[in-house]
């Protein structure tokens, strides 16, 4: 993978690239703290808060590859994403009114970004891998 990244992008592409990398880390570090604070202070589901806090501890280890730029990580961080936005989508439509909806709204908002700036992030990576692959085939 390591080869990937050292291919010249054109400058509009690399700025791109960059914009989505740190869109995606901004995300995932909202989306980390939403969920302590949602769980801890803002709208647990019991006074005092509950265990529940403890669904951020996935996020912790991809933080530090996404915020490297790590291409793994922001893969498998890409479907873990998903999880939250699962809950966020249970939890607006089931949760009694009051601030757990909203922080429910923005756990859907911040796992939407982070998974479609993911994707796209990783996208031309994809396709210079398969280009590399196609170029040795042909070599052999």
């Amino acid at each position: 993978m390591s080869e990937i990244n050292r291919f010249p992008q054109p400058p509009a592409a690399a700025i791109l690239n960059v914009a989505l990398q740190r869109i995606a880390a901004v995300c995932l570090v909202a989306l980390f703290f939403l969920c302590l604070l949602w769980e801890i202070w803002l709208a647990p589901l019991r006074p005092g808060g509950t265990l529940l806090f403890l669904k951020a501890l996935p996020l912790a280890f991809a933080l530090r590859g996404t915020l490297r730029g790590s291409l793994y990580t922001i893969q498998w961080a890409s479907m873990l994403v998903l999880l939250y936005l699962m809950e966020g989508v249970v939890r607006v439509m089931s949760d009694p009114p009051g601030p757990s909806i909203a922080m429910a709204w923005i756990e859907i908002v911040l796992a939407t970004g982070f998974f479609f700036s993911s994707v796209f992030y990783v996208r031309p990576a994809k396709r210079v891998a398969k280009a590399l692959q196609k170029a040795e085939k042909v070599k052999q």
